[in-house]
């Protein structure tokens, strides 16, 4: 087997608290995250090195979208060094990116990128690392990349790093979850967020953010009571355009809209059947933020 094609889940955080700044520089948090059935599809490809040749081969990155950095920076590409590294698999590969979820959103399309391409490149290498080891890979590219090798909703805790899949009951309670997942045509870079979030000490307190997720995870209340998003006062306070639609969301329709991760995409949980129509919601965001504004349909992975 030379070539895998591979999905690449986007996610959205259900709740998010971020409780205090560590000495590293990264932040520490609490979330419950859930994969979504909608993402980035990537093919690989792998080429050997040359018989009698010691050189390595290349990994290379084509993509559907211009604005995806080909460089050192890309997630992917960076996997794939890393995988070469802990296993010695002298090989290049080919990856091709066909790009849905948008960058600088707060779905975790590059996090989710990086995963991908590790999943694939293990597949295509015959299993040479276990879950452990590619866990840790992960960790080190980005904070979000982790939750991205469970199968369902987690709570991530340390910087993302630390991930644990949630009871099979609170599972039960988020996973097939319609979901409406719609983002303006501005992003919102993450180093941006967390540094304003910082300037404002706008942290929440650990022991609130665990009790708020405790009660959840023990209790029987639908998702719609989990939703908290402690990023949202900097994000709003810059992009009013986002409080703004998301207030109007919960007036015409009376839904649960919050902003996912650093954002600047938003969700909103749907119910199983009857009002509001997605056609109707979509077309009130759109009118709030143009034309060019995402919207999915899709559900909780």
């Amino acid at each position: 087997m030379n070539t895998v094609e591979v999905f690449s889940q986007a996610k959205i955080n259900l709740f998010l608290a971020i409780t205090g700044r560590r000495a590293d520089g990264f932040h520490d948090l609490v979330s419950v995250a859930a994969q979504l059935q909608w993402g980035d599809g990537l093919k690989v490809e792998i080429r050997k090195a040359e018989s009698g040749n010691d050189a390595k081969g290349d990994f290379t990155l084509d993509c559907d979208d211009p604005g995806v950095p080909r460089g050192d920076t890309n997630t992917i590409l960076r996997a794939a060094r890393a995988f070469r590294t802990a296993t010695g698999w002298n090989v290049g590969a080919g990856f091709t990116l066909e790009k849905r979820v948008p960058m600088g959103a707060g779905l975790g399309g590059g996090s989710g990128n990086a995963v991908a391409a590790l999943r694939a490149l293990n597949r295509l290498s015959g299993g040479l690392l276990g879950g452990p080891a590619l866990a840790a890979i992960a960790a080190e590219i980005g904070s979000d990349c982790a939750l991205f090798l469970e199968e369902g909703p987690v709570v991530i805790r340390g910087r993302g790093e630390r991930v644990a899949a949630l009871p099979g009951a609170a599972a039960a309670r988020l996973r097939g979850r319609r979901v409406l997942v719609f983002k303006p045509g501005f992003s919102i870079p993450t180093k941006w967020a967390y540094g304003r979030l910082a300037e404002e000490a706008a942290y929440q307190p650990a022991a609130g953010a665990e009790e708020w997720v405790a009660a959840w995870l023990e209790g029987d209340a639908p998702a719609e009571e989990l939703l908290a998003n402690g990023m949202e006062q900097a994000a709003f306070a810059k992009f009013p355009a986002l409080p703004v639609l998301l207030d109007r969301l919960r007036s015409d329709f009376g839904i649960g809209a919050r902003m996912s991760g650093s954002g600047s995409a938003c969700f909103a949980l749907l119910p199983e059947s009857g009002p509001p129509a997605v056609s109707e919601v979509a077309a009130v965001v759109r009118s709030a933020w143009g034309p060019s504004a995402l919207v999915v349909e899709t559900r909780l992975a």
